[in-house]
């Protein structure tokens, strides 16, 4: 009898990062959903997208509906507004889409994760080890990432629910095109990274793939940096 195939739910997973962790494992023989507001054209074989606000409990469940087990959830969606986060309201957006969506999606999704003992993996960044004053709700949402990350791998492990969260650096991704595009601040950014070139999608992807793999079996409340030495240079 042939084995059932695995099942990632990503948050994010239609564009970007997202897409490319899909790709990646679906590549690998996994079913992928890719649940949030926006989604490329084109996505790879194995890989189906659904349309909902992460921040509407009720939108999201409906979206990721069913009782088969998953293997496991990546929560790769995020919001970033730039020095509009000073601004109170903005700021609770933020942290609405990059923490309390997280959390939301994992609370629902638990007891099927459970069934399989699956792992989740949270989108941390550099920017939860440094203050930023162009953007302080995303830095503050990142930050609290790395806590809810290590509360849910103690939480968690009594459902045999692993927890990570991977720390990207600067990637080449839409989000980071205003960085990108400042001759001054690319040039900076360029000579602190000590492997000398800014990431790309497939090398988070590829961090993430290993996280919900059975080689990361004993490895939980970790956040791996995916940064090219920028955290520690």
């Amino acid at each position: 009898m042939p084995q059932e195939r695995k099942l990632a739910v990503i948050t994010g997973g239609g564009t970007g990062i997202g897409k490319a962790i899909g790709g990646l494992i679906a590549a690998d023989g996994w079913d992928v959903l890719a649940v949030g507001l926006a989604s490329d054209q084109q996505l790879p074989e194995g890989m189906r997208f659904a349309h909902a606000d992460i921040t509407d409990a009720a939108a999201l469940a409906d979206a990721t509906a069913g009782n088969r087990p998953v293997d496991a959830l990546v929560t790769c969606a995020a919001v970033l507004r730039d020095r509009a986060e000073w601004d109170p309201a903005t700021f609770r957006t933020v942290l609405d889409v990059n923490v309390t969506a997280a959390l939301t999606a994992a609370e629902h999704l638990r007891p099927r994760l459970a069934a399989r003992g699956g792992a989740i993996v949270n989108f941390a960044s550099m920017w939860s080890y440094f203050g930023t004053a162009n953007a302080p709700g995303y830095a503050a949402s990142k930050g609290a990432i790395v806590a809810l990350t290590r509360s849910q791998a103690v939480g968690y492990a009594a459902d045999g629910i692993r927890a990570n969260a991977v720390a990207p650096g600067w990637i080449e991704t839409p989000m980071s095109t205003r960085a990108q595009q400042d001759d001054a601040r690319r040039a900076a950014i360029d000579a602190r990274i000590p492997l000398g070139r800014w990431g790309r999608a497939d090398d988070v992807a590829r961090a993430v793939r290993f996280l919900v793999s059975d080689d990361a079996a004993y490895i939980t409340g970790t956040v791996l940096n995916v940064d090219g030495g920028y955290a520690i240079a």
